[in-house]
């Protein structure tokens, strides 16, 4: 089959984005196209694929498989890319509208549109979830906050928080670059984690500034990662140390995170960038 495909990037974390309106990529079955087409020897080369599908519920339907195969509930970057992608292919015709995505709806709307292939997102990325047993993690009470862990005999103090998928949040006096590939692996599996998790090392710069480096679950070490940005400050302001309005500085670039006291939502915007657009012949 020969599909029609856009590389997309939002801060160096990036996806393939396909049109799957019709069902006819579901034929090949998504994940091993995912592992297919991520190959960055063999293939386009991706963090993911990101899919557009029709919704019953919401406006469209987005479903993003990591390059390992993994099918992930929700992406914040990819979302970015998704709601760009939606704009410019005309599969919508609004600047906002509601995604049906595994972690529920999500509501993203272009700010910006450069016409130079930058484009600029708000993303609704509703709630954090921080009861435990919600995100998974399996230890008791009402929030994990500051939880002991130990990986390759140094603990680390966990803040859990679910923005539709597991993240451990770990705050250190200062990143090295070296914490999500020594550490990542280890806790990403962490028994306690039934699903396995995301993790963010963060370094806090001010009340309104932190620094995070990311492992991200199913694709490793990522240069930005959107849901954990939202996790990381949501975390850093639970253990006091940031307020509700976050700059997260990532290997790929800046993030702007506000969390809401009104309602209770995470609004995250940055940049979905076009890298290029082509066709790839795939046999399965």
């Amino acid at each position: 089959m020969v599909i029609d495909f856009t590389k997309m990037e939002g801060l160096g974390n990036d996806f393939i984005m396909l049109d799957d309106m019709d069902g006819e990529l579901g034929k090949m079955g998504y994940a091993a196209l995912a592992k297919k087409l991520c190959d960055r020897r063999f293939g386009v080369g991706a963090d993911g694929i990101i899919l557009a599908l029709p919704s019953d519920s919401c406006d469209i339907g987005f479903r993003i498989f990591n390059s390992d195969g993994s099918e992930a509930e929700m992406c914040g970057n990819g979302m970015r890319c998704f709601a760009a992608f939606v704009n410019a292919r005309g599969l919508l015709s609004q600047s906002r509208f509601k995604v049906e995505t595994k972690a529920g709806t999500i509501v993203p709307e272009i700010i910006e549109d450069s016409g130079g292939g930058v484009t600029q997102v708000c993303v609704d990325m509703g709630e954090p979830v921080l009861t435990p047993r919600n995100i998974p993690f399996d230890v008791e009470g009402d929030r994990a906050v500051g939880v002991p862990l130990t990986a390759y005999d140094r603990e680390f103090a966990i803040t859990a928080v679910s923005m539709g998928n597991p993240h451990a949040v770990i705050v250190v006096d200062r990143l090295t670059g070296d914490e999500p590939v020594t550490f990542g692996p280890s806790i990403e599996t962490y028994p306690l984690f039934p699903e396995k998790t995301n993790v963010e090392f963060v370094e806090v710069v001010s009340p309104s500034e932190v620094k995070m480096r990311v492992w991200e679950r199913g694709a490793g070490e990522t240069l930005a990662c959107g849901t954990g940005a939202c996790a990381t400050a949501v975390a850093t302001h639970l253990l006091g140390l940031t307020g509700r309005e976050v700059t997260v500085g990532l290997k790929g670039g800046d993030l702007a995170i506000t969390w809401n006291e009104s309602d209770n939502h995470i609004m995250k915007t940055g940049p979905a960038t076009l890298a290029f657009e082509g066709r790839v012949r795939v046999s399965l």
